[in-house]
């Protein structure tokens, strides 16, 4: 990969993820080819945090119409990355 923000594409912001971040885990979206060692790192580089696990999984598009035809929304990749304990990331606290 080129650069840490072409990896990390962009944060989720959602209700499972608010969940989550009681628990000091962030949901991010990430490149489909980006593997866990590249998600760590840039994770830690753009946010200056320590990351202890990443979880990644494949997100299914669903299939959506469009007038007449079907579509399907793309498929993308989520990473659940677990942060060291007493770290944060400002950016998710709006």
């Amino acid at each position: 990969m080129d650069s840490f923000y072409q990896i990390i594409r962009r944060p989720l912001i959602t209700e499972k993820g608010n969940i989550l971040r009681e628990e000091n885990k962030y949901i991010f979206e990430v490149d489909m080819r980006a593997n866990k060692i590249e998600i760590k790192k840039a994770v830690e580089k753009i946010y200056n945090v320590k990351v202890v696990k990443v979880h990644t999984l494949i997100q299914h598009g669903k299939p959506r119409r469009v007038r007449y035809a079907i579509g399907k929304r793309p498929d993308f990749k989520k990473a659940i990355v677990t942060l060291k304990e007493g770290e944060l990331i400002s950016a998710f606290e709006a």
